[in-house]
């Protein structure tokens, strides 16, 4: 696919931080998150919002180099309670103007210099995401913009799961070689780009937005099936239809974790 508009990601980095802003306003910072085992909202919040000022300061720096999440100025929950929905919206302000002033010069992302706009598609996701695991900790309904989650999928199948940093390729491990998987957003706004086709050749993993025959395939609404894969809601759920091996999808979902 190709990238989102820069404003697209950056609306989304604001709207997504201030949702979970005012969860964190209104609800017990004890309240357990399932999507993330063993973390509070009170947790949930410091990581997006250190997160935020990590990436700020990358791309305000201009920085070469990975910076050490203790070397970000603020990056700390307030104790307050009244101050945690305002340090997490000015988190998400500081990133969005550090993205603005930087365009497209290059910055460090996972080991490699690229265009600073990276960050705002990662970031955007990462607050989708995050704001999503406490929504749906406080039993609300998540819904995204389907070119949005269409977009995270595809960053998601193409980038995040794969060998970032110099690590080995999980995929390669999830996904038995010559198998494939089909993955299927069915969005009337996506007007039939929404399609993706995951393949173990000889040659590693390949992955082609593009509509084929597969072991298996996950269809749905590009926020269901961003969920699922994810690991936020489960395949077997009614919101999503998987079709052929089933085994073959378990094992994928089990191996490529978010």
């Amino acid at each position: 696919m190709s990238a989102l508009p820069a404003d697209l990601y950056y609306a989304e980095i604001v709207a997504s931080t201030a949702a979970l802003a005012a969860l964190v306003d209104s609800a017990d910072p004890g309240l357990a998150i399932p999507a993330c085992p063993d973390w509070t909202l009170r947790q949930l919040a410091t990581h997006l919002g250190r997160a935020q000022r990590w990436a700020a300061e990358i791309v305000r720096t201009r920085s070469a180099e990975f910076i050490e999440f203790r070397a970000v100025p603020d990056g700390k929950l307030p104790d307050d309670p009244a101050a945690r929905g305002r340090w997490l919206t000015d988190g998400a302000a500081r990133l969005v103007e550090a993205l603005r002033e930087a365009g497209g010069q290059r910055v460090w992302a996972f080991g490699q210099m690229t265009p600073a706009s990276f960050w705002a598609r990662r970031m955007s996701h990462e607050a989708m995401v995050h704001c999503a695991d406490a929504q749906l900790a406080a039993g609300d309904e998540v819904s995204w913009i389907p070119e949005l989650a269409a977009d995270a999928i595809d960053e998601w199948l193409t980038v995040m799961s794969g060998p970032l940093y110099g690590r080995p390729d999980p995929r390669l491990q999830a996904l038995p070689p010559n198998r494939s998987l089909h993955v299927h957003a069915t969005d009337p706004e996506l007007h039939g780009a929404g399609e993706w086709l995951v393949t173990h050749t000889g040659d590693g993993i390949q992955v082609a937005a593009d509509h084929g025959k597969a072991d298996a395939a996950l269809s749905g609404t590009a926020t269901d099936i961003l969920l699922v894969l994810l690991g936020r809601k489960p395949a077997s759920g009614p919101a999503v239809r998987v079709f052929g091996d089933h085994h073959l999808l378990d094992a994928w979902l089990k191996g490529i974790t978010f």
